[in-house]
């Protein structure tokens, strides 16, 4: 029995201008998986907002992919974050992935809600929707988002945002597939109405994720730290395993009844071409 067709979009940070080139040759290799859509990121409090819509725009009209233009309401007032909306529904943008967005020093610092804007991811979406009928994505931790209490608040956050209209989430990167799974069962438990996508995030530069996966509170499994000892100075090698374990994810998760995976790309294109080549993409967006 051939397994069920297999979904992927990619996120992107906006370039700076003399990155522009590169970025361009990892658009038009990644375009070849052809992907349900692709993300572009929104830096915290807006400080790429004009680089986010320049580069969906620019998405639109060079490429066949559908971009979605990252949004937060972190430090901003209502008004703002509306006009900003609103924008994007002039330039042609239908999807916008609605995020809270972390608070001034990153992750682990606490947020506080402009005054006069928007409380939450929630909120956030329902304002979206008062304004036009975008598809909306949100965000999931399944490993607990590091502000929340426990996981049951997280699932009443995740509940609050789809009651608002949200229709996908997409989850924080995880190596602990038992843990996403665990997540999965409670959000439908919950009856949850959203599509819940696991986020993959190929693994370039050990130290860094390990930083990351700190502060966003994922667990990092002994067996695959041990797997990376020793690569730092060995690029070739590292990306090969990086590739592997990747893939190995994925088909885990596949084993489990997930199709749908949002990469991490990192405006890198060699390691997710790499692992959708590898977990047979390849194979059917040429079919396709």
């Amino acid at each position: 029995m051939s397994k069920p067709e297999l979904k992927v979009s990619f996120e992107f940070f906006p370039p700076k201008q003399e990155a522009s080139d590169n970025f361009w040759k990892v658009i038009t290799k990644l375009e070849e998986m052809k992907p349900h859509f692709v993300s572009v990121t929104y830096g915290a409090g807006g400080t790429t907002q004009e680089r986010t819509l320049g580069t969906v725009n620019a998405i639109r009209e060079r490429t066949s992919l559908i971009p979605a233009a990252h949004l937060t309401c972190v430090g901003a007032p209502r008004e703002d974050v509306d006009k900003v909306v609103r924008g994007y529904w002039e330039a042609g943008i239908r999807h916008i992935v609605a995020l809270r967005g972390d608070p001034p020093g990153g992750v682990g610092g606490r947020f506080v809600p402009h005054p006069e804007g928007y409380r939450n991811a929630a909120d956030l979406v329902r304002g979206i929707r008062e304004i036009a009928p975008f598809e909306i994505s949100v965000s999931a931790y399944p490993e607990k988002h590091p502000e929340a209490v426990s996981i049951e608040e997280d699932l009443a956050f995740l509940a609050d945002k789809a009651e608002h209209g949200a229709t996908r989430a997409l989850s924080q990167f995880f190596f602990n597939n038992a843990a996403f799974l665990r997540f999965r069962d409670r959000v439908f438990a919950r009856g949850i109405d959203i599509e819940l996508v696991p986020g993959i995030l190929p693994i370039t530069n050990f130290a860094r994720v390990k930083e990351f996966a700190a502060k966003c509170g994922a667990f990092l499994p002994p067996a695959l730290a041990q797997r990376f000892h020793g690569l730092d100075q060995d690029p070739e090698t590292r990306n090969l395993v990086a590739a592997m374990v990747a893939a190995e994810q994925v088909d885990f998760l596949r084993r489990e009844g997930v199709n749908s995976f949002h990469f991490y790309t990192l405006n890198r294109a060699d390691l997710v071409y790499a692992i959708c080549r590898v977990v047979g993409l390849g194979e059917q967006a040429e079919a396709a």
